[in-house]
């Protein structure tokens, strides 16, 4: 045997020098617990924070606070905030805010509002659907395979990306908010969405079940149609889902007609149905084609377009699709957009040092010193805090500004919230250029914002990613 070989083989067999199997004993307790010096510093630090104030309060770094203001050079026209609520439907909010502004124009008005129930009713329906479908298509893996367990931890979910808007605003439209108002249910989501996850997986072991006897069946040539049988268990099911959501959300109007009065204070009134609605008011180009998901992820190599498998909400709609840019590329697009009076649909780590208080709705990487505080070592970059599950995109705004020096080059941002305007300063969140560095994820663009070298990128192949990856 060679020399590496059996250095191989030590190596393996030897759980010391791999680190392996070492329990915390007397000698390696004595030595963590001696590496706590209880010096003064230690000691009034330790009184600080014993005595019931919080971390985040007490690393709270009022220095790089105090150069918040409201004042952006470039900022889109938009009116109104929105509140989601309790509820994870911030990409549809982003998405109809980003479209808000649109139907005040065209209809002279002050203020509007979609309708987020109606679409929230079919989007939970649609994704109970492909739930089922996912699990009749997967009917004979194992039920401990990685896709089919993926698929049983969270049947369906509120959360989403823009893509998910666009499909089911495609294929059901759009109402104002007047026409199927907000409920209990549709502000405060989790419960129905736990009833709806037990029904569907009820649904989908009767699925899997009828499979499983299909096996059997089979070998004595009597097997009949066992997707006839699936597709029977899955309409028995989404009879179920639609009578939950129909109880809790209300049924959807196929037509309506809605009344309002202008700023000249006329009273008009528009007899439509919800996708004539819809196409009256969305852009001409606003389809997938022109508007592009562009994305920082330094995990993976920039330029190259990035699918992400399953991740839809229609059987027949776009799965989530990124081009994947470096920052730079990202803001010079971002501020050719804002500075065309374009707002974008935007996804962050909105929970990274940021303060959302009312009256604050500031963010930046040293808002919070929490390493400072406790003298600990919380140093890592963006791909190192991606690849650890430490930081990911958790939440969906619109970018409505950004304030720029003398060179035009970024100094702040601002979003557009939607969690009402008692959250930040009015409802608007300002975040430092610094902070878009670390924690800001991707946009929603019209390419024509793009340069040519990420247009060119466009016309590439996708490269799949499972659903399970761990950026999404």
């Amino acid at each position: 045997m060679k020399k590496s070989s059996l250095l191989i083989l030590a190596l393996a067999l030897s759980p010391i020098l791999w680190g392996q199997n070492q329990a915390i004993g007397t000698q390696e307790l004595k030595e963590i617990q001696d590496s706590y010096k209880k010096d003064a510093n230690t000691k009034a630090i330790h009184n600080i924070v014993i005595a019931n104030r919080a971390i985040k309060t007490l690393s709270y770094n009022s220095e790089i606070a105090q150069h918040n203001d409201d004042f952006f050079k470039y900022r889109v026209d938009v009116k109104g905030i929105t509140d989601q609520k309790s509820s994870g439907r911030c990409w549809m909010f982003t998405s109809m805010n980003n479209l808000r502004p649109i139907v005040m124009k065209k209809y002279n008005i002050n203020k509007f509002d979609f309708s987020h129930n109606f679409n929230y009713f079919y989007d939970i329906l649609e994704k109970a659907n492909l739930f089922l479908e996912n699990i009749i298509r997967t009917g004979y893996q194992d039920i401990d395979d990685r896709e089919v367990v993926f698929y049983f931890q969270s049947p369906v979910g509120d959360g989403g990306v823009w893509n998910l808007f666009y499909n089911i605003g495609e294929k059901y439209g759009v109402v104002p908010d007047v026409i199927m108002p907000e409920t209990e249910h549709s502000n405060n989501t989790s419960q129905l969405i736990s009833i709806v996850n037990e029904r569907l997986r009820k649904g989908g072991y009767d699925i899997r079940t009828a499979f499983e006897e299909s096996k059997y069946i089979a070998h004595s040539g009597l097997m009949g149609s066992i997707t006839h049988q699936a597709n029977e268990i899955k309409m028995s099911t989404l009879k179920d889902v639609y009578r939950v959501l129909a109880l809790c959300l209300g049924e959807p109007p196929t037509e309506f007609t809605w009344k309002f009065k202008d700023r000249d204070g006329n009273i008009r009134e528009v007899k439509t149905t919800p996708k004539e609605f819809y196409k009256s008011i969305i852009p001409s180009d606003y389809n997938p084609n022109n508007f592009i998901m562009i994305m920082n992820d330094p995990t993976r190599e920039y330029y190259k377009i990035y699918e992400i498998a399953n991740y839809r909400n229609t059987i027949e709609g776009i799965n989530w699709k990124y081009l994947n840019l470096p920052n730079e590329d990202i803001k010079k697009a971002a501020i050719a957009s804002l500075k065309d009076n374009e707002p974008m649909y935007a996804s962050c780590d909105v929970g990274k040092q940021s303060n959302t208080k009312s009256g604050v709705g500031f963010m930046d990487p040293s808002l919070y010193d929490y390493a400072g505080l406790l003298g600990i070592d919380l140093n890592m970059d963006k791909k190192a805090r991606i690849l650890t599950r430490q930081s990911g995109s958790s939440h969906a705004m619109l970018i409505v500004g950004v304030d720029t020096d003398e060179k035009d080059n970024p100094t702040k941002w601002q979003f557009e919230n939607s969690w009402g305007p008692v959250s930040g300063n009015n409802g608007y969140l300002t975040f430092t250029d610094k902070w878009f560095d670390e924690y800001m994820f991707r946009i929603v663009i019209n390419k024509k914002y793009l340069d040519s070298k990420a247009i060119k990128a466009l016309s590439q192949d996708k490269i799949m990613l499972p659903p399970w990856d761990y950026m999404f």
